[in-house]
C-alpha cells in the first residue's frame, strides 16, 4: 500500500473516492507507543482511512498529534521521495472538472497530446500531492512507449 499523509481526512476520503473511484474498506484510529515508535514521533495520535481501487489499496493518515506538517504546495518533480500517484482515466477533461470541483487543482501546463491517442495531465489534491491522469486506449496494464522490460 502508499500511505499519504493529509491535512482534512474526510475532505480527502471524498475527494480519492468521489473523484478518482477509490472504495473505502477500513478505518483505524491508533495511538501509543507502538505508533509512537513506528512513526518516530512522541505522543502521536492518528486516524487512518484504508481506499482501495484497481487491486492497490491507499492509506489515507490523519495526524491529530501533532498536527501536520507541511504548506500543501505542490512540490517540484525532481524533490526526493514520492513524486506523483498515477491514474488511467476514460475522459481527461472531466476527470479535470472533477478535480477542481473537489478542491484540488490542474497545471494545466503539463497537458500533452500525444499519438496513440494518448492524453496526459499532471494535476494535485487538496493537500498539493501531484496526481498524473493519462487518457488512453488498449491495454491499462502496458507499460508505456519506450519503457525496456527487465532483462530487455
Amino acid at each position: 500500500h502508499l500511505g499519504l499523509s493529509v491535512s482534512n481526512l474526510e475532505h480527502s476520503v471524498r475527494f480519492y473516492c468521489e473523484v478518482l473511484g477509490c472504495q473505502e474498506v477500513g478505518r483505524l484510529s491508533l495511538s501509543g507507543q507502538p505508533t509512537a515508535r513506528l512513526n518516530s514521533m512522541e505522543d502521536v495520535r492518528i486516524d487512518t482511512v484504508w481506499l482501495e481501487r484497481d487491486g492497490w489499496r491507499l492509506e489515507l493518515i490523519g495526524f491529530r498529534d501533532p498536527s501536520p506538517a507541511g504548506d500543501g504546495t505542490v512540490a517540484p518533480m525532481n524533490r526526493r521521495g514520492l513524486t506523483h500517484l498515477a491514474f488511467r482515466v476514460d475522459d481527461l477533461d472531466e476527470i479535470c472538472r472533477r478535480v477542481v470541483a473537489a478542491g484540488g487543482g490542474i497545471l494545466e501546463e503539463t497537458r500533452l497530446d500525444l499519438p496513440g491517442p494518448t492524453r496526459v495531465i499532471m494535476a494535485f489534491d487538496p493537500d498539493g500531492i501531484r496526481i498524473e491522469f493519462m487518457e488512453k486506449p488498449g491495454d491499462p496494464g502496458a507499460l508505456p512507449a519506450g519503457v525496456r522490460t527487465a532483462g530487455g
